[in-house]
């Protein structure tokens, strides 16, 4: 399971390679250490255009009332995804792709530093 990511592609090579059309108001790359919460790239699909956007990472579950019902999700299991009611009609039909150059845990050392 990671809690972080960077990414290091500027906004116009993603939207190149993803053939999308980037939104104006992007979070700033290069960033190496992207946390739970954070504003992110996303591509989605709307009305057949793919669109480069900004997102916030985390995942509601359909029973949350307002996003502070509880934790946000970040992490979900690929054999599983399917059959988890947090995860199942979201599977299906809501779907996004994150771009990212790498993932990470922090480890600490024998001081508890990171």
């Amino acid at each position: 399971m990671c809690g972080r990511f960077a990414l290091t592609l500027p906004h116009e090579a993603m939207a190149d390679l993803f053939h999308a059309v980037p939104a104006n108001d992007l979070p700033d790359t290069p960033n190496y250490n992207i946390c739970p919460s954070d504003s992110i790239h996303a591509v989605t699909s709307e009305g057949g255009t793919r669109r480069l956007r900004p997102l916030r990472w985390g995942f509601l579950p359909h029973w949350y009332k307002t996003p502070t019902d509880g934790p946000l999700l970040i992490n979900a299991r690929a054999e599983s995804i399917a059959q988890k009611p947090a995860f199942r009609e979201a599977c299906r039909s809501r779907r996004c792709l994150v771009p990212a150059s790498g993932f990470y845990e922090w480890t600490r050392d024998s001081d508890n530093n990171r």
